[in-house]
């Protein structure tokens, strides 16, 4: 598989397992973390049919960011499975921290009730989502051997 493309497919597992993780997270009951129906309702403006938006939203993102990771991966010159992989949850954590601190701080700038207030819990939701999807952008990366 060629580079661009083992990209484009890390974005789509890793996105996917995100979202997967952060849905389980807020089914759980612990904290609403809900990227998907956050980032939909953001545009639309209310909760409702925000799912598909928030999701064409997610993946519009994640695909890119799935490209950078992968760049930036293969400036270190590794073959190195195991370096790849953990590169790659290094970055999902790094990219979750600060996703963390920004969440808490546009939370309340959000025009649905239920989104408004994002707690340290959410930024700990949102950076566990974070290190899934980087594990998954690296195991996808390692496997495929294009870097």
């Amino acid at each position: 598989m060629g580079f661009l493309f083992t990209a484009i497919l890390a974005g789509l597992i890793a996105t996917t397992g995100m979202t997967l993780v952060l849905w389980a997270i807020t089914r759980s009951g612990w904290t609403n973390a809900d990227m998907v129906r956050a980032l939909g309702s953001a545009i639309t403006g209310k909760y409702e049919d925000s799912a598909r938006v928030g999701l064409i939203i997610h993946y519009s993102a994640g695909i890119p960011i799935a490209l950078l990771y992968a760049l930036a991966i293969s400036l270190i010159h590794t073959e190195s499975f195991f370096f790849i992989l953990l590169a790659g949850t290094a970055f999902g954590f790094v990219h979750g921290f600060a996703f963390g601190f920004v969440l808490v701080e546009l939370a309340e700038h959000h025009p649905v009730e239920q989104f408004k207030e994002a707690d340290f819990q959410v930024a700990v939701a949102h950076l566990i989502g974070h290190v899934v999807y980087g594990f998954l952008v690296g195991l996808v990366l390692g496997l495929s051997k294009v870097l």
